[in-house]
């Protein structure tokens, strides 16, 4: 049997799994170059998943220009694509459904799902008045005083909330260091399954990062709180986690953080005023790899790799 520790170490995998609904900007490139430079250091491999759950917002042609944008800064990825290039595709989340309903299916069968009817109204009432930090907590309005099984007739056409223990997750970040997040208290009851029926991000993330063989996971650090929730998923689903790694976000000159909106450092604009070389210098800096943002290529940031630089 292949162990976490043997797996990580022997089978490195990373992974960037944009959203294509929109150009990307700095933060993604960002994210996606220390994403591969980590896993390229060590000789692994590196997917490129598109995640587009969201039908109404992601476009097969925002897809291509993410592709297009990491060919131009030298970029190129093992696995997925919308080639489905590799053998775990396909890559894209909009035709994963059915690998999806496998594992709904597992968790409804040991009665730890129900449906919800809650608005969003609803659930913004039942708030305290004290959580002024934009969580929204689910209180539980709808779970059912005794927990059954759900038959896969009974799944469709419902919002599926999992049921969660008054319990701490705890886990080691490579970048954050220590955390310890109570899944009650952080979130609730989590949705897995939207009432269209399409399957919710906290749920599709694990099973292709399971699936895919994905060993690390570095991404922002708006994203650091939700590893709890996916922990707790690759606990109950019985798959091996990776390791994770929360980047710093980028921002721009109004302390914000960037958006498909920020024109001023989307791809667009930066390729039209830098070379790949002179973007990547500028990452180089960002990330503190080195003290100045001079032109650099691909190799010459594999050579000053390090993750303790990382500020």
């Amino acid at each position: 049997m292949i162990t976490e520790t043997q797996l990580n170490e022997d089978f490195p995998a990373g992974r960037f799994a944009p959203s294509p609904t929109g150009r990307m900007h700095l933060g993604n490139i960002y994210t996606a170059l220390l994403s591969w430079l980590s896993v390229k250091s060590r000789g692994g491999r590196w997917i490129l998943r598109i995640e587009d759950l969201d039908p109404q917002r992601s476009r097969r042609a925002y897809a291509e220009q993410i592709e297009d944008d990491l060919r131009w800064l030298g970029l190129s990825w093992d696995e997925g694509g919308l080639g489905d290039l590799g053998p775990h595709g396909p890559y894209s989340q909009s035709r994963r459904g059915d690998i999806y309903h496998r594992d709904l299916c597992r968790l409804a069968e040991r009665s730890l799902l129900y449906p919800c009817t809650c608005t969003r109204a609803d659930i913004l009432s039942a708030q305290a008045p004290h959580q002024s930090d934009g969580r929204i907590v689910y209180q539980g309005r709808c779970r059912p005083a005794v927990m059954h099984p759900l038959s896969p007739d009974e799944m469709p056409g419902h919002t599926l909330r999992l049921k969660v223990e008054d319990r701490d997750i705890m886990f080691t970040d490579k970048i954050c260091g220590e955390q310890c997040v109570n899944l009650r208290d952080h979130c609730g009851d989590f949705v897995v399954q939207r009432a269209d029926g399409v399957c919710a991000y906290q749920l599709a993330v694990v099973i292709d990062d399971a699936l895919m063989g994905v060993t690390e996971v570095m991404r922002g650090d708006d994203l650091l709180l939700s590893t709890a929730q996916q922990l707790y998923l690759y606990e109950l689903l019985g798959y091996i986690p990776p390791v994770y790694a929360h980047l710093p976000l980028i921002r721009n000159e109004a302390g914000q953080r960037l958006s498909k909106r920020d024109k001023s450092l989307s791809m667009e604009t930066l390729r039209s005023e830098f070379s790949p070389e002179e973007l990547l210098g500028r990452i180089a800096h960002l990330a503190g790899l080195r003290d100045n943002d001079c032109p650099i290529t691909l190799d010459g940031m594999l050579e000053l790799w390090s993750e303790q630089n990382i500020t």
